[in-house]
């Protein structure tokens, strides 16, 4: 099984002389399943080629902050969005101080600055320079700041000696960046997620459905499985491949998925909805297809089955969270779902044309009972480990609190 699978992995390349190690850097990415981009610094490409880094990724390499043919010539942002994790190998003395005084004035400080996703640098430099308090200093402050520090090594270095700062070899870096997107936040517990649209039959030939594509119950269920939980995912019909390490259950109607659903949830300690379950269905289905007249149809329609407030109602109900997809008033609807549904947290977006449905972007805000979070607009996959995060947060939080509870109560029984 390949981590690094379908990740989109973006890669800065510092001046130094470990630079040549990041050609096989690449390569190692990419035999992981990964997706690489890369950016240069002008001293970088004094040491190694673009045209050699172009030639492994199979991607232009960037290395100019104003690049005219970026989108809207801001090609930092662009690189940020598109990253699930930047790496920066080799990361010498002088980056790092860069890093740390949030300079943006060449493209892969730019990036750095503007990213929101995992960060980690790679050392690579004399063990002097390594030794030295201000690269220590330095060193403190980005592990301050979350940044995960991958190295260095031990041994024989360029300038004839030996002694720490030698980058950590490319097999050991990527097995590291592996790691990171298995921090475990959710490990052992056990996770059931809906996803997709459902489709409620008029005929052999015709159904009710709606635009949903899947990707963001996907996404949860991959970000999940990331944290370290095990995840049963129960999907409507979507155009999607089932995320590694997750059990996919498929159904099409919105009671084949409330009766999955029901069939998962006592063994469940995590309860994701993130499906677009049908509120009706054709009162009859015809068992065969409705011919064309000239007179007007009338389609009678009843209520399906409210899975969300069905899970709610348990004597001992999962940590739940519910989402809201809506046309306008976004607030003032999640929260009445909110309190209308029991729910531990609710995840709302807009959604219209071009937006929410079917696209590979979106924003959320995220409401609890006493606080809320925004998550501003990025690719779905970066979305959903923030809300699964968020998630773990909240119900580390509640599970602590029940836990202090139950305690309690057996010290005074």
């Amino acid at each position: 099984m390949n981590t690094l699978s379908g990740k989109h992995i973006l890669l800065g390349v510092s001046g130094g002389i470990a630079a040549y190690k990041s050609a096989d850097l690449v390569r190692r990415l990419r035999e992981q399943g990964a997706e690489v981009r890369v950016v240069m610094t002008a001293a970088a490409r004094e040491f190694i080629t673009p045209l050699t880094l172009q030639a492994l990724s199979g991607q232009p390499v960037h290395s100019d902050l104003l690049d005219p043919r970026a989108e809207a010539a801001m090609g930092h942002i662009e690189l940020a969005r598109w990253a699930d994790a930047l790496l920066v190998a080799p990361a010498t003395a002088d980056f790092m101080a860069r890093l740390v005084q949030g300079r943006a004035d060449d493209l892969l400080a730019a990036v750095c600055l503007a990213c929101e996703v995992p960060l980690a640098v790679a050392p690579a430099m004399n063990r002097a320079m390594w030794q030295q308090s201000a690269t220590r200093d330095n060193l403190a402050n980005l592990r301050a700041r979350r940044v995960h520090v991958l190295g260095p090594d031990t041994g024989s270095q360029a300038c004839g000696e030996t002694g720490p700062g030698r980058m950590l070899e490319p097999g050991d870096l990527v097995r590291l960046l592996c790691g990171m997107f298995q921090e475990g936040a959710l490990a052992g517990r056990r996770v059931l997620v809906t996803a997709g649209p459902t489709r409620e039959p008029i005929d052999p030939v015709r159904y009710i459905s709606n635009r949903s594509s899947g990707k963001m119950g996907y996404a949860v269920a991959r970000a999940a499985a990331e944290a370290g939980a095990r995840v049963t995912l129960v999907s409507g019909p979507v155009a999607l491949a089932l995320p590694e390490r997750v059990n996919g259950i498929q159904v099409e109607t919105a009671e084949q998925m409330y009766a999955a659903v029901m069939g998962h949830i006592a063994d469940t300690d995590i309860f994701i909805a993130a499906a677009a379950v049908a509120d009706y269905r054709p009162r009859d289905t015809a068992g065969q297809k409705i011919k064309k007249s000239a007179a007007d149809m009338t389609l009678a329609l009843e209520p399906n089955p409210d899975i969300l407030a069905a899970v709610t109602a348990l004597p001992e109900p999962p940590f739940t969270l519910g989402f809201a997809a809506e046309t306008g008033a976004l607030e003032t609807n999640a929260r009445h779902k909110l309190r209308a549904k029991s729910l531990d947290m609710i995840a709302a977006n807009l959604v219209g044309p071009g937006q929410g449905f079917e696209v590979d972007d979106n924003a959320l805000q995220v409401f609890w009972d006493g606080g809320s979070q925004q998550f501003g607009l990025t690719r779905k996959t970066h979305l959903a480990r923030q809300l699964v995060a968020l998630l773990a947060q909240r119900y580390q939080a509640r599970y602590n609190k029940d836990t202090v509870v139950k305690l309690h109560a057996q010290d005074s029984a």
